[in-house]
């Protein structure tokens, strides 16, 4: 229900609405730039919201709300149990990135975080690159994301997931390494390419999908992968199932069809809803809530600052397989399913409040984590 009247601001109409369970939420939009979406605040108990930027042709704008509430919801949970000082946030554009995209659109979202005065960051995600951050950094400092020396995005998300995967199988099967382990990975986006990498220099062998073909040829030439189609590799009888593609794939039909007894994988909101973890754990499936294993983007960003490097941020994903091992032992303990002992565990940190002393130079000059 919308409680206020739309405000202009920097040219750029914005809308608040009240929703259940969120804090805020902004419908944001400037007709002339193409721009139209939504920014999702869920809880800033730990500190400023934080949710990457997706732009995604959404058939309607209801879809994309709803997409915004879910995401952001994650992003409070999963910076929970990564011990970061931020809340959950997330901002949706609507529209084909590849044809709608402009300077000028990513200029006017700018000026709709800016104007938010820190209580939300953003950074790259869905659609979205750190060039696009650069530019938006030209009118805010709230877009984070920082490239590597070759231009791209760290890869803490991918190296977090390879991280809690690692973690799962050893608690799962008693090994030290994927030796000899097969793995079905779901998507060869920026995330699921760069954990393809890690998971074959551990000796994983691969069954790879994704709708483009030139990835799939790729990844079958890099890391010798088995490709599979896309609507097959949910039931590939593999080991470990690592989706990374968009969310939900995994519904009430296809859990009844996924025949690797684990489950760990990059991509968010993975479960179609949350009422699903409990039927995969009665079948003996251990699926690691998504939150848990794809924290590194958050990490890299809460890292941003003085002193800031890749290793430095890819050495502090190490807490990403800490809280995997923690939550499989609380897990084996008490019976309970993996997602119903992390939203303890959320609740827990939640209750404890901000972490003083923690963090410094959360605003416009930037954040440093410890």
């Amino acid at each position: 229900m919308t409680f206020a009247s739309p405000v202009v601001l920097n040219t750029v109409s914005m809308t608040r609405h009240r929703v259940r369970g969120h804090e805020e939420v902004i419908e944001f939009r400037h007709d002339r730039a193409g721009l139209h979406g939504f920014i999702a605040i869920h809880d800033t108990t730990l500190g400023p919201a934080f949710g990457g930027c997706r732009m995604m042709a959404y058939p309607t704008p209801d879809a994309a709300r709803t997409d915004a509430l879910k995401l952001s919801a994650a992003m409070t949970r999963k910076s929970a149990l990564a011990d970061l000082p931020f809340g959950g946030g997330k901002c949706v554009v609507i529209g084909d990135p590849a044809r709608q995209k402009s300077e000028t659109l990513l200029l006017r979202l700018a000026d709709v975080i800016d104007q938010m005065g820190g209580r939300y960051l953003t950074a790259d995600d869905v659609g979205t690159t750190v060039r696009d951050m650069e530019v938006m950094r030209r009118v805010t400092p709230y877009a984070r994301g920082l490239p590597d020396m070759a231009g791209e995005p760290c890869p803490a998300a991918a190296y977090g997931t390879f991280l809690s995967l690692l973690a799962a199988a050893r608690a799962r099967f008693g090994v030290t390494d994927l030796s000899g382990m097969t793995v079905a990975v779901q998507g060869l986006g920026s995330l699921g390419f760069r954990l393809c990498r890690y998971l074959k220099e551990a000796g994983a062998q691969l069954l790879v999908s994704d709708i483009r073909r030139h990835v799939v040829d790729r990844a079958e030439a890099l890391f010798d992968a088995l490709p599979v189609p896309a609507d097959r590799i949910l039931q590939a009888p593999v080991d470990i199932l690592s989706p990374n593609a968009l969310g939900g794939v995994l519904t009430e039909a296809s859990i009844g069809e996924v025949r690797a007894p684990m489950i760990v994988g990059g991509a968010n909101n993975q479960l179609r809803h949350d009422g699903l973890a409990q039927p995969l754990h009665d079948r003996g499936t251990l699926f690691i809530p998504d939150y848990v294993a794809n924290a590194g983007g958050v990490i890299d960003v809460a890292l941003e600052g003085p002193g800031y490097s890749p290793e430095r941020v890819l050495k502090a994903c190490g807490r990403i397989a800490d809280m995997t091992s923690l939550l499989l032992a609380r897990a084996e303990a008490s019976g309970e399913a993996p997602l119903t002992v992390a939203e303890l565990l959320v609740r827990e940190r939640l209750g404890r409040g901000p972490a003083h002393g923690k963090v410094s130079g959360i605003g416009r000059e930037g954040a440093a984590w410890h």
